[in-house]
């Protein structure tokens, strides 16, 4: 009896056991056709460089991987996250298949799919995967760190890296998952009827979503927050043309419910695509925004062009402008609230636009309508379609502070009634160029903008509450662009809050989690207000007056645990040194720029600077310490705008012995030399292929007095030229 009992009770340990023998371990290259459960355990597997190969391939039908919360890491003798490569697990050509509980980082694209049709991803977690290094500092940007999208008919978005990129893959589903501290989280190509939803994407330094021809998906409950560049708080507000949800080419009747989308380059991204671009058709149009909250964008907090959309009951507080929708047509924005925005509404070229029942509070302008003279030449948009401004309607909206109420130009048929003004400080601003502006009341009008359509809930089980919680970061003032992106504020930082400032006190806030810090040694500053703390904290510093800039603070964190910026995870009380670092070697550079035909001598095809045995006359010189220059059409003099242009530009320098990184942002050639050695060879333009402008580094061991020299071309269009010199040790 006693013998029957011992096995009834080992009886269940059994069962476990053969249930853990089942779980099958992963192995570089194997391929996965049918269901299976994978052993929990951290698997260190490098990926091909070939973006065609992936560590795992997973082929079959109706078919579910549980990846057990097995951990996928890759490039494993990579440090940066700009150097990581290949792809980490490959679905194609398969129907029915769910992956779920997987954690994969350190690659170029965590899971890529292919031709599959009703993919669920669920559970998984695709942090710290590829992204760019930043070149742009708190002081000024680096036009090399612009995004460009607008292409990806052959997968080009995946030069820039994705957690999740998905082609051809309708019916998908993508549910609790996490995507921080990598570049783009989730991308879409051609997919359609999908869910996206109760995801966290946010923090990354490109896009949290990314969609192109991508119809009737629903996007609904994500928190796809801080998806930003190109941001210094009181200095520059670019973005980059990084957003927190892209939509482009062709996109439509798509349905975007209660996501919060703060503190992202753009909020909302929609542009109609290059198709419409050329001939007029299409766009991205029918696609309902409803609910979402884009605010504290360093550019637009929806953007959306050249396409007819809905956009009602958001909130947009405190970007540049609100809403921008040039071009836009027959789209209806109601009920929405805009708040200290420099323009709430902004939109050129729109038709038949209906603004109704929205709040308007310290906008600095709550609504600008306006036209150009004259269209571009180049854009087959406008040679196919009517661009005047015209045709609105705005009714019963709520304007509060506002310093001007509307602002038209060059505008026709506007009809503007039943709106409610408190504390504005001017109504109108119309001037000539204004037709047919109405203030009349008209029964049938108000009656179809009173009309209070019901809002579709989607049928989503357990939504989450994608605002919570966001109130405690609110402003734009909480986004922190490192090297490496936007700071997500789970690990500490020492950061400098007034860079651009000249009088020598530098401050900082040292930011983090709960702990205590010291500063554990430091060079090029004095007078150091306060040696060791507790976060958050502010101090002062005085910069020492030399010649070269070569500032360094250490600090030791100690306190609650963290997860660095890389992803690693330190544990409570644990040590975990962090810095700050500002370095800058002023050149003497003498800088001349020269003007001349390319037809008649070319630079790029002849490899010379100057045509042999002419002596050019520069048309303008001038002695500068550091080489930062961006053109927009062509560089100008007091005899005009020269469009093509050469400069040529020389200086020295005495440096102190140790590596440097040398690096130099382009477009559209350039050449370096060091000592009269040529360093850097970028004189063929046709090798960049993106609108997008270059940037190169180099290491070199330098000490004493160096000369560098520059040679650079521009063949018209937009021009830039930056040389950085950074000492790394």
């Amino acid at each position: 009896m006693m013998t029957k009992k011992i096995i009834l009770l080992l009886l269940p340990f059994f069962i476990f056991l053969k249930i853990k023998a089942q779980d099958k371990p992963l192995v570089k290259g194997m391929t996965i056709s049918k269901s299976v459960k994978i052993k929990r355990q951290q698997y260190k597997l490098d990926a091909s460089e070939k973006m065609d190969e992936a560590v795992i391939v997973i082929e079959g039908d109706n078919i579910t991987i549980d990846f057990n919360n097995a951990i996928l890491t890759g490039s494993s003798k990579k440090k940066n996250p700009d150097e990581f490569f290949g792809i980490a697990i490959l679905v194609r050509n398969s129907k029915m298949v769910t992956i779920k509980n997987l954690k994969a980082k350190g690659y170029k694209v965590a899971l890529l799919a292919r031709d599959v049709t009703s993919l669920t991803i669920e559970n998984c977690d695709f942090s710290y995967n590829y992204r760019q290094h930043l070149n742009s500092t708190q002081e000024k940007e680096d036009i090399s760190d612009w995004l460009s999208h607008h292409q990806n008919e052959n997968d080009e978005w995946l030069r820039y890296g994705a957690a999740i990129y998905l082609r051809n893959c309708d019916f998908t589903i993508v549910k609790n998952t996490k995507v921080i501290g990598g570049q783009n989280a989730l991308m879409m190509m051609n997919c359609n009827y999908g869910k996206i939803y109760n995801n966290d994407f946010s923090y990354n330094s490109g896009l949290g979503l990314g969609m192109y021809r991508c119809s009737n998906n629903l996007i609904a409950y994500n928190k796809i927050d801080f998806n930003v560049r190109g941001y210094s708080h009181g200095i520059y507000n670019r973005g980059q043309d990084s957003a927190g949800i892209l939509i482009y080419e062709q996109s439509n009747s798509n349905y975007f419910y209660k996501n919060s989308v703060t503190h992202s380059g753009d909020g909302f991204f929609l542009w109609a695509g290059q198709t419409t671009m050329d001939n007029g058709q299409g766009g991205c149009n029918d696609n309902v925004v409803t609910g979402n909250d884009f605010s504290y964008a360093p550019t637009n907090g929806i953007e959306a062009t050249f396409s007819r959309n809905v956009f009602t009951k958001n909130r947009v507080f405190e970007c540049d402008n609100g809403l921008w929708g040039g071009y836009s047509y027959n789209t209806i924005i109601a009920g929405n609230q805009f708040r200290f925005n420099r323009i709430g509404i902004a939109i050129e070229h729109g038709q038949k636009n209906e603004i109704h029942h929205n709040i308007f509070y310290q906008d600095k302008e709550a609504i600008r309508l306006w036209g150009r003279k004259e269209q571009p030449s180049d854009w087959g948009y406008a040679k196919n379609r009517d661009t005047r401004s015209r045709d609105y309607i705005i009714a019963n909206n709520n304007f509060n502070g506002n310093q001007l109420v509307l602002n038209l130009n060059r505008t026709e048929k506007v009809n503007v009634f039943d709106n409610i003004y408190t504390d504005v400080t001017q109504l109108f601003k119309i001037d000539s160029t204004v037709n047919r502006f109405d203030t009349a009341k008209y029964d049938e009008i108000a009656r179809m903008v009173s009309i209070d359509s019901a809002e579709l809930v989607p049928d989503i089980p357990s939504p989450q509450n994608a605002f919570k919680g966001s109130a405690a970061l609110a402003g734009r003032k909480n986004i922190l662009i490192t090297e490496w992106g936007p700071y997500d504020f789970r690990s500490p930082i020492i950061w400098n809050t007034n860079p651009a400032d000249t009088s020598g006190i530098m401050k900082f806030d040292m930011l983090g989690p709960k702990g205590k810090w010291k500063i554990k040694r430091f060079r090029g500053v004095k007078d150091i207000s306060a040696m060791n703390g507790e976060f958050p904290v502010s101090i002062t510093a005085t910069k020492l007056v030399e010649n070269t800039t070569d500032i360094f603070i250490e600090m030791e964190f100690t306190g609650s645990a963290i997860t660095t910026p890389f992803g690693q995870t330190v544990s409570a009380g644990k040590p975990y040194i962090f810095s700050f670092k500002k370095f800058f070697q002023p050149i003497e550079f003498t800088v001349n720029w020269f003007s001349y035909d390319f037809s008649v001598h070319d630079p790029i095809k002849t490899g010379q600077i100057t045509p042999p045995n002419i002596k050019l006359r520069p048309i303008k010189t001038e002695q500068t310490k550091k080489l930062d220059y961006a053109w927009w059409g062509g560089i100008k003099t007091d005899d005009g705008e020269n469009k093509q242009f050469i400069t040529s530009a020389s200086g020295s320098a005495i440096l102190l012995k140790g590596t440097y990184e040398l690096g130099v942002t382009w477009d559209d050639a350039v050449r370096v030399y060091v000592d009269g050695k040529l360093v850097i060879d970028e004189w063929n333009p046709s090798l960049y292929k993106f609108d997008e402008s270059p940037h190169r580094t180099i290491k070199l061991r330098l000490e004493g007095e160096h000369i560098f020299s520059v040679e650079h071309v521009e063949l018209g269009g937009f021009a830039t030229l930056s040389l950085k010199l950074k000492k790394i040790d």
